[in-house]
Order: structure tokens, then C-alpha cells, then sequence
């Protein structure tokens, strides 16, 4: 018997496979229907965050245009403003350039001012001086010189004016200055004219005006004042002594005096010291000073002397004094040196002199 081959590609294959194929691009169909639409759906999606920031994109490039037109502007005013502030500050420096020229010219004429006042004061003590020195019998008796005293005030000090040769021997250190350390401090930094014009200082030189209006016309005398050293402040004719009867001399001295202006320190040894060298030695001493000195024979002490200091000064000082001749004290006030009074007032009593320590409104 013979066999039959057998075909496997018959048509009831054909036909499964075919079926199965389409099966397959039905399903491939559908599949790919379904992803059309979710793609459009991200597509349009997408389209529209892209339209967004496209959007926002523009909006940031016209602000971007609109920050770089202020920044611009802003440039812009920055220039003038560094041109505006270049223009104050020539400004400010023209006017402290004025400022600094008007205050130059302000304190010379103030100097101007002062000075006019200084020679107007002194022409005026001059003219008083000449009408002192004149012979009126009536009003000024023996004197040579006049003293304008305020009212009808009396002069009682104690002091004796006598003798043949008197000494005045006046303080001209800083401590002259005022009655307060601390004001001492400020006026001796001060021009010479402003300390001129210390109310103290003031005081003194009406005192040695005072005294020079006091000394007899027939006797000598001499002005002396000290500081750090001790020099006459008027001398004529190569004298140690003038004379007191020429007014002249009398005028003089105390002119001269006028124009001192207190400094430095004080040194009463160099003082008495000038006083041995006079030839021949005085025979009435009138001291005006303020305090015990600071200074001595070979040393020169800090600002800051103390008491004891002082005092050591002061006793090596009276070695130097010549023995046998009355010292008269007038003694101004001086805070923080409290034995200048009773070493000066044990002083006047040694020598037989007399001790004064004026109020602040005498002569």
C-alpha cells in the first residue's frame, strides 16, 4: 500500500495563519489608534508649556529691555551726580579756602585791634604820667608821679616808703597769671598781649604804678623783675640806681614794665642773688610775688612741684638775701601752695618789714 505524503502547507493552514496574522494587525491597529491619541494629547500638552514659557520668555526679555534701559538711567544719573559732587567739593574747598583767608585777615585785625589798644592804653598811662610829674602843690604835695585810685579809697597796707635806695623786685613767672593752677595752664599758652590782659597780672602792674607813685624824690631806686632769671627793667646813664626825683626814670621803668608779659618759672634764688650784686645794696626791699619759687641754684624742677619742694627752694634761696635790709611782701593769692604766707610773713618780721596781701579789687 502506498503512503501518502503528507503537505503542511494545505489551505486549512493558510487560512490559520492568515488569520492570525490579522488578528495580529487588528490588534496592532487598535494599539497603535490608542497611542495616536494619548501622543496628540501630549503633544498638545507640550505645545501649551511651550506657548507658556515662550510667553514668559517674552515677558522676560521685555523686562530684561526695560532693567537694562534703568540701568542706563541709572548710569546716567550716577555721572551727573559724580559731576555734581566733583563740582561741590571744588565748592568746599574754594570756600574753606575764604573761610581760612577771612579768619587770617580777622585775627590781624584783631592783633591790629589789640595793638592800637595797647599803644591808645599806654599813651593814655603816659599822659597821666607827665601830668603826675607835674608841680601842682595843692593836689600831689612831694610826689613826682600820680596814681588814679577809684573813689575816695584809702591806702592802708603798712607798707613804709623810705629810704635811700629802694628795690622793687616784682614776680613776672607764669603763676602771675591767675589765682587758679588750672588757669595758669591756659593763660600761659596764650600770645603775649592776651596775657597782658590777665586780670592778676593786671593787678600787679597797678600795684608797681601804685608804689613807684610812693617813693620819696629824694632817694634811688631800681624795678627789677624775675622768672626764671632777674634783670633791671629800665637802666640809664650805666647806674645800677635811678634817680627818683627824674621823672623821666620814673616814667620809664614803669613803661617798660608794662610791656612784660609773665612766663616760665619762678626762681627766687637768682633774685636775691641780683640783689647782692647791686652796688651799693638796697636799703627798703618791696617784693611782689605770688608764692614759694620752683625753681632753685642749679636744678630745674618738673611743672609738678610739691610743697615740700618748694619750701626747700624757698630757704635755699635766703642764703643768697643780704642780711640787715627790711623786705616788704605783697603777696597775691595762689591756690595750692598754702606756706607761702606764713614763710613770707616770718620773712617781713625776721627783716622788719612789713607783710601785705592785697584783695583782688586793690589799688
Amino acid at each position: 500500500m502506498k503512503h501518502r505524503q503528507i503537505n503542511v502547507f494545505s489551505l486549512a493552514f493558510l487560512d490559520v495563519m492568515f488569520c492570525g496574522f490579522g488578528a495580529v494587525i487588528l490588534f496592532f491597529m487598535i494599539i497603535n489608534a490608542n497611542t495616536y491619541e494619548r501622543r496628540e494629547k501630549i503633544n498638545y500638552v507640550a505645545k501649551g508649556e511651550v506657548r507658556k514659557i515662550d510667553l514668559e520668555v517674552l515677558e522676560g526679555k521685555k523686562y530684561l529691555v526695560e532693567l537694562k534701559n534703568t540701568i542706563q538711567n541709572l548710569d546716567n544719573q550716577l555721572v551727573q551726580t559724580q559731576g555734581h559732587s566733583k563740582e561741590i567739593i571744588v565748592n568746599i574747598d574754594q570756600s574753606k579756602q575764604q573761610l581760612a583767608q577771612q579768619r587770617q585777615e580777622t585775627l590781624a585785625k584783631l592783633q591790629n585791634i589789640n595793638q592800637l589798644k595797647t599803644d591808645l592804653k599806654s599813651l593814655d598811662e603816659a599822659h597821666q604820667r607827665l601830668e603826675g610829674g607835674a608841680t601842682d602843690a595843692q593836689t600831689q604835695g612831694d610826689k613826682l608821679r600820680y596814681f588814679a585810685g577809684q573813689g575816695q579809697r584809702q591806702y592802708l597796707t603798712g607798707l613804709k616808703m623810705g629810704g635811700e635806695r629802694i628795690l622793687v623786685l616784682v614776680d613776672s613767672s607764669a603763676s602771675m597769671l591767675a589765682d587758679r593752677i588750672i588757669n595758669v595752664l591756659r593763660f600761659r599758652n596764650l600770645p603775649a598781649e592776651e596775657r597782658l590782659r590777665a586780670k592778676k597780672w593786671q593787678q600787679v602792674l597797678y600795684t608797681v604804678d601804685w608804689i613807684t607813685t610812693r617813693i620819696p624824690p629824694t632817694s634811688k631806686f631800681q624795678l627789677y623783675a624775675f622768672n626764671e632769671t632777674s634783670s633791671p627793667v629800665y637802666s640809664a646813664d650805666n647806674s645800677q640806681w635811678l634817680d627818683a626825683g627824674n621823672v623821666k626814670h620814673l616814667n620809664f621803668s614803669v613803661s617798660s614794665f608794662y610791656k612784660i608779659a609773665p612766663e616760665n618759672g619762678t626762681n627766687l634764688y637768682n633774685a636775691f642773688k641780683s640783689i647782692a650784686e647791686l652796688s651799693p645794696l638796697p636799703d627798703n626791699i618791696y617784693l611782689l610775688t605770688d608764692g614759694l619759687p620752683t625753681q632753685g641754684k642749679s636744678e630745674t624742677l618738673s611743672t609738678k612741684v610739691n610743697a615740700k619742694q618748694r619750701k626747700r627752694l624757698y630757704r635755699q634761696a635766703l642764703e643768697k638775701l643780704p642780711a640787715g635790709i627790711p623786705v616788704n611782701i605783697i603777696l597775691f593769692h595762689l591756690e595750692g601752695d598754702p606756706e607761702a604766707s606764713s614763710e613770707y610773713w616770718k620773712l617781713a618780721q625776721k627783716t622788719k618789714g612789713a607783710f601785705f596781701s592785697p584783695s583782688k579789687d586793690w589799688p
